[in-house]
């Protein structure tokens, strides 16, 4: 699994000019009339990552795809790199996130197909419950707007704060109208969530970024997400234009098999969620 490329965003500019001049085949809406090579995968390393490479070491041969899969740490890069064509597929984000992202970039990545759900879970080093947390404690939460959002969703459903109606997913803590526990917020980039839970009384964390950090969100979390009519499931997308590229269908059926299905069970054991 670790032996796929991770891509920093210094790197990525390089790989962009490499991509175009020597893999014509494999450079996004560029090259939707050439669709001979590799298809190139961006996704985050858990539990995408490990999906895609199930899929390449056991399922892609005999469906006829040569698939490529690059392992990205900082999930904002990858829709940049599926939009400029250093990729030609990316695999790590909902609908909520995609089209806050494509509204502010003027951007133009689709979903193709919803694989898994990751629960968005609440945890703490120093108490056991939520109902444990103190007056004043301080709760990280994700910086980007739309998890962010949903963190705070997560709070409210479980009856830590009040936001006020319509918030959706664009609520950010001055859309709080009750606070009986006085919490306090910490805005951190996601990937650091799980690591300053020594530093903060409690973090709500990403699906994958728990299970990278050892945490298991199906019996670590003091309160999850919920995955009855969720709309956080996470899908395989490209840039407009290339859904019809027959490797990207190929890998969207794989993607759905009941062979991934039996994967996604057993290996996560709650901690993610087939979407289909």
């Amino acid at each position: 699994m670790r032996n796929t490329a991770k891509l920093t965003t210094a790197v990525l500019a390089a790989g962009a000019l490499t991509l175009g001049l020597g893999a014509c085949g494999s450079s996004g809406s560029d090259s939707a009339s050439d669709t001979s090579g590799p298809l190139v995968v961006a996704a985050s390393p858990t539990p995408h990552a490990e999906i895609l490479n199930y899929i390449k070491e056991n399922l892609a041969k005999k469906a006829g795809l040569d698939l490529e899969v690059k392992e990205f740490s900082d999930y904002t890069t990858q829709n940049p790199a599926t939009e400029d064509g250093s990729v030609d597929a990316n695999y790590f984000q909902n609908q909520p996130y995609l089209d806050d992202y494509n509204k502010k970039n003027g951007t133009h990545i689709v979903p193709v197909v919803t694989v898994h759900l990751e629960p968005l879970g609440l945890y703490s080093h120093k108490v056991k419950s939520a109902d444990a947390l103190n007056s004043g404690a301080t709760v990280a939460v994700p910086n980007d707007s739309v998890n962010e959002a949903r963190a705070l969703e997560l709070l409210a459903a479980h009856g830590l704060i009040t936001l006020k109606d319509g918030a959706g997913s664009e609520a950010t803590p001055s859309d709080i109208t009750k606070n009986p526990k006085n919490l306090k917020f910490k805005e951190l980039e996601a990937p650091q969530t799980p690591r300053s839970l020594d530093d903060v009384d409690a973090a709500v964390v990403n699906g994958n970024y728990a299970i990278e950090a050892d945490l298991k969100p199906a019996t670590d979390a003091l309160v999850l997400e919920s995955a009855k009519d969720n709309p956080y499931g996470n899908f395989l997308a490209v840039k407009d234009g290339n859904e019809d590229d027959p490797r990207v269908k190929k890998l969207a059926k794989l993607l759905t098999s009941a062979e991934v299905k039996k994967f996604i069970e057993d290996k996560y054991a709650g901690s993610v969620l087939a979407s289909f």
